[in-house]
């Protein structure tokens, strides 16, 4: 399993410092920006942190600020976001939830406590991640039974079907491919009567007169 990433967004270099150390002793990995701009710039990158710990005061853009264009940037799976201010009032806390964090510590922030909040977030963006993936599986099954349900063109003489790439498939190649059905031949009692008991007997025929002596 890789190491879950942890951005630490201060502007104050000890403050910053000091929490990356505590999350690192924690075995996560941990990247840092001084200022909003960087932080948005790493969490709107290619591969973001999963969880971010935003200073409300910085220069560029404040935490809050950072938040609402994290929630305005759909992602299956977005960044958990915590608010890491000295800012400890009720009202405060209020207005840091209402933008969009998902969860609040209060500077000086006690290791246990941080390395607790950080733990929670990183069991959502687990379970978020579990759930886009079903979501992503569901969404490509329900494609298939789709494909499933149209006019399938299919050749009257080998029943071989022509797929999207207008290629000729085996019956058994097309379902497994839309479906992940597998096959095992076997015959009907129809069949058995009209096609394989013929050809047993006839076998049979075979056997016996191989079997009779060759008379002068």
């Amino acid at each position: 399993m890789s190491v879950l990433q942890v951005l630490v967004a201060d502007d104050e270099p000890v403050s910053r410092t000091v929490v990356g150390a505590m999350l690192k002793k924690a075995g996560y990995a941990v990247t840092y920006a001084p200022d909003g701009e960087q932080a948005w710039a790493q969490l709107n990158g290619d591969d973001p942190p999963a969880i971010a710990l935003l200073d409300w005061e910085m220069p560029g853009l404040a935490g809050p600020e950072v938040i609402a264009r994290i929630r305005a940037h759909a992602s299956p799976t977005p960044t958990y976001v915590i608010l890491l201010t000295s800012r400890d009032s009720s009202a405060d806390i209020v207005a840091g939830l209402k933008a969009g964090a998902d969860d609040y510590v209060t500077k000086p922030a006690n290791e246990d406590e941080l390395v607790a909040r950080v733990n929670v977030g990183a069991r959502v963006v687990e379970l978020q991640g579990a759930l886009a993936d079903r979501v992503h599986n569901l969404e490509e099954a329900l494609a298939n039974v789709r494909a499933l349900q149209t006019l399938l063109p299919m050749c009257a003489y080998c029943k071989a079907i022509r797929n999207d790439q207008n290629y000729w498939e085996k019956v058994e190649t097309y379902f497994h491919d839309h479906s992940g059905v597998s096959f095992s031949h076997s015959y009907c009692p129809n069949c058995y009567e009209r096609f394989v008991k013929p050809q047993l007997d006839a076998l049979e025929d075979v056997s016996d007169a191989t079997r009779k002596p060759n008379r002068p």
